[in-house]
């Protein structure tokens, strides 16, 4: 496992319950209830349950003091935080960690593709690589999955990508599958079977489909990249 990000200032906590799409309430050590941020909108229902072991950061801004970014699972600790999932990304990449994407740079994130906003376009050798990100924290055995629950958000994007793959030298949907001890990525035919059908198209005209796995390991606050290139199955 590679080392790739330290988180400071982490807190551990209990889950009690998600109250909302993007708040949790937790107890900490003192037994004192606080209302934590949560950065995924997935559905998250076996990570986000009552009693389950969370890590906390404090908040810099906002209304909240906490942001929930991981829960306790299987030794290690699932990352829910969908930026800090992006963060570890983009500093894997910056270490050359994926050989898939080596010699490749971030020129730009958030950048508009067609009639959607995609996450990066890298710079790899001189040719254009446009790269869409998802969170697959969502266990099935030795499956990491996506997603937890229907998203147009996502058949959107992949539609988008299949669309205009004219447009680009190099179009690729990376699912960072934030779980310790997974081996494979499939996508979640039972929750979504259009994003699976869709996957499986994009796949055959020429859109890249990877996969990445990475953990956060509370006992030194680093998040490590064990698996760079993750076996995908459509």
């Amino acid at each position: 496992m590679l080392p790739i990000a330290y988180v400071d200032h982490v807190f551990r906590c209990i889950v009690v319950r998600r109250v909302n799409k993007f708040v949790a309430e937790v107890i900490f050590g003192d037994r004192k209830i606080e209302y934590a941020y949560i950065n995924n909108t997935g559905r998250l229902d076996k990570l986000l349950s009552e009693g389950k072991i969370g890590f906390c950061q404090v908040k810099k801004r906002g209304k909240l003091r906490f942001r929930l970014f991981a829960i306790y699972d299987d030794g290690y600790g699932a990352i829910l935080d969908t930026m800090m999932q992006m963060r570890a990304f983009e500093k894997a990449l910056e270490l050359g960690a994926i050989p898939w994407l080596a010699n490749c740079r971030v020129a730009k994130r958030n950048v508009r593709f067609g009639n959607s906003l995609i996450d990066y376009l890298l710079m790899c050798n001189l040719r254009e690589v446009y790269l869409e990100v998802k969170s697959a924290v969502l266990r099935e055995g030795e499956y990491a999955l996506y997603p937890d629950c229907l998203s147009l958000r996502g058949r959107r994007h992949i539609r988008e990508l299949i669309k205009s793959i004219e447009l680009c030298d190099r179009c690729i949907i990376l699912f960072i599958a934030a779980l310790p001890n997974v081996s494979k990525f499939k996508p979640n035919n039972k929750v979504d079977s259009i994003i699976h059908s869709l996957l499986r198209k994009a796949s055959k005209i020429g859109v890249e489909i990877k996969a990445i796995g990475m953990l956060f390991n509370p006992s030194d606050n680093f998040i490590y990249l064990y698996d760079p290139n993750l076996k995908v199955e459509l």
